[in-house]
């Protein structure tokens, strides 16, 4: 007989559905069996892919979580977006956000987990039990609201937890020198839904990041004049003829912009492409988790808490292709919790993780970068599945992800027209004819 592990998943996004995925199908595990149960407050599944028109606070009075944009195209292929074991429909290889949210339904269907969820449901408090019959010693104690208004409280125990709650939802805004003397509109773009709300308009769009080049572009096809405020090295691929580079933001007064070069103008609208932030207040301080300038710990490879290795939170990692890491980092998870893996103990995972970081320090990168992977993606992901003695993702995976970053550099407004497909021995990646 099969042991039974309940395990509780908060968030029935990409990541939520890869860890129901991977801990539900017959061939999770010869040894366990797992009960699961995910929450997820919305009616549907795919987290921030789940598209509204609505800004602000929902029917319910509660913060939006979604920062999809009504023309969104994403910004890798869908050859590379993919979790590994489910490919998307024929399609284009830049695909709208209406496509991965389809995708996303029918994965979930395919691997029929939708009997897991409960939907609009929330967790609002999660605190660790002592449990002698746990083998890692610690259960969770999960309080979740729902029904009608969310009046409905309830709470449940569980020998396992994967936090998958995204972050994307609750916007970051800088502290700005006399932004409150701002005659115009200021925007984040978690509110940004469509560019015609600035025709006419002279914008400066704060952030040129992934999310800011693309919505640059989008906002200048009905502005008057766009600067892309940012102290990144100068994009050198072609921009719109009304888009104009600028350095960070100095100060602001009234109407009027200063940048960091002296240089001034006057604008209408300040758009904020300027991140998120962490959000785990539904955890007890006795959790252990602690976020501080975009640092989530103590987590063990950017995902185990060290102290209890029976909790997880996915997708902590940024600047990455996300569904194929959600789905190592699911098969890492169910490694620890069948026996698959041993991990190091407490000392030794919390001096790895100190390691990381001061190592990032040491090459030059911020604090509030603890998190970003980049090109070290797929070296963590190799990494991560060697230990859990599961399938690395295929080489060509990586290939066509640098392939990707190439043709951004060079042609950002146009790269997204470009498809891919294998070539004849089906192990590289090459543009479409």
């Amino acid at each position: 007989m099969k042991k039974v592990i309940t395990v509780t998943i908060i968030g029935a996004g990409a990541a939520g559905l890869c860890a129901l995925r991977q801990l539900t199908h017959p061939s999770a595990s010869e040894l366990i069996h797992f009960n699961v149960v995910c929450f997820e407050q919305a009616p549907r599944v795919g987290g921030t892919w789940f598209y509204t028109d609505q800004v602000g606070k929902d029917e319910h009075d509660l913060p939006v979580h979604s920062s999809m944009y009504e023309n969104l195209r994403t910004n890798l292929p869908k050859e590379c977006m993919a979790y590994p074991d489910y490919s998307f429909p024929e399609l284009p290889s830049f695909v709208g956000h209406a496509d991965v949210q389809k995708y996303l339904e029918d994965y979930a269907a395919h691997f029929d987990v939708l009997k897991y969820i409960k939907f609009q449901t929330i967790v609002t408090s999660v605190k660790p039990v002592c449990d002698k019959t746990n083998p890692f010693g610690t259960s969770w104690e999960v309080t979740t609201k729902s029904g009608t208004n969310f009046s409905v409280e309830k709470t449940s125990t569980f020998n396992a937890i994967i936090v998958c709650n995204g972050h994307y939802s609750i916007p970051m805004f800088p502290d700005i020198l006399g932004l409150d003397t701002f005659s115009g509109e200021v925007m984040h773009s978690h509110d940004y839904r469509r560019p015609s709300v600035f025709t006419g308009k002279r914008v400066v769009l704060l952030g040129a990041a992934s999310s800011g080049q693309d919505i640059s572009l989008e906002v200048s096809s009905t502005a008057e004049q766009v600067f892309l405020s940012h102290n990144k090295p100068p994009i050198k691929a072609p921009l719109p003829d009304n888009v104009q580079q600028k350095p960070g933001i100095n100060r602001v007064n009234k109407c009027q912009v200063e940048f960091l070069d002296g240089s001034r103008e006057d604008v209408d609208v300040l758009l904020l492409c300027t991140g998120y932030y962490y959000n785990y207040s539904f955890l007890s301080p006795e959790c252990g988790i602690e976020v501080k300038d975009s640092r989530v710990t103590p987590l063990y490879k950017h995902l185990i808490h060290t102290k209890y290795p029976n909790f997880g939170i996915m997708g902590v990692c940024k600047v990455v292709v996300p569904f194929p890491m959600f789905d190592v980092q699911a098969r890492f998870f169910r490694s620890i919790l069948d026996g698959t893996l041993i991990l190091p103990s407490e000392e030794d995972m919390n001096r790895d993780t100190e390691e990381d970081y001061r190592s990032r320090l040491e090459a030059g990168m911020p604090h509030r970068h603890a998190h970003f992977l980049d090109e070290k993606q797929y070296s963590y992901n190799d990494e991560l599945a060697d230990m859990a003695k599961t399938t690395r993702l295929p080489e060509h995976f990586k290939q066509l992800c640098r392939l990707t970053r190439k043709l951004r550099q060079t042609n950002l407004m146009g790269y997204k027209k470009v498809n891919f497909e294998l070539d004849e021995k089906k192990d590289i990646y090459k543009i479409a004819t």
